[in-house]
């Protein structure tokens, strides 16, 4: 039987929302990932980093830019012991510096994604998926990588009808 994990990292604390600064417990990724678990049959893994980025926007991004730069695999809080009963992997993200955040590297590079279907989900304040579907491609040869899904941060509470086709197009509804 086919098995669907959703993968994310999320960031609650300071976020930019369409102009401007916002405090947060539930990151929008996480949002949107809490709405795809009540219309699919699936497992969760959040990605977690061990030393977290600055609960401040400003330092977070810099923090991250920093990371790109130097192409910094992050340490993780943990990793799931195996992903071999999966066929398909959601992966969602926010859209940092153009990519996903060095931390979702990281555990991308802990698997092997042969033969997996990778779904992607980037959020954004309208920088779209940027160079992270390629990244994706690029990181796990052997995945059939989808085009993925770009949600604005800031309408992750109102995107369920976007998820809704989006998960229908890729056979999970």
């Amino acid at each position: 039987m086919a098995k669907t994990l959703i993968a994310y990292f999320s960031r609650a604390d300071e976020n930019y929302f369409g102009g401007a600064m916002r405090y947060v417990k539930v990151g929008n990724t996480e949002i949107v990932v809490n709405g795809m678990k009540e219309l699919i049959d699936t497992d969760t893994f959040k990605i977690e980093m061990k030393n977290p980025y600055s609960p401040v926007y400003m330092t977070c991004i810099e923090e991250a830019k920093k990371d790109l730069r130097a192409k910094a695999r992050p340490e993780l809080v943990s990793l799931p012991e195996s992903i071999d009963e999966y066929d398909t992997v959601i992966l969602a993200y926010p859209n940092y510096w153009g990519t996903m955040p060095m931390a979702v590297f990281t555990f991308l590079e802990a698997f092997d994604f042969t033969g997996k279907t990778i779904l992607p989900l980037c959020t954004n304040e309208g920088s779209g998926m940027g160079g992270s579907e390629r990244d994706i491609k690029k990181t796990c040869p052997g995945a059939d990588v989808k085009k993925g899904l770009s949600i604005t941060g800031s309408q992750a509470a109102n995107a369920k009808a976007s998820v809704q086709k989006w998960l229908s197009a890729n056979g999970l509804l």
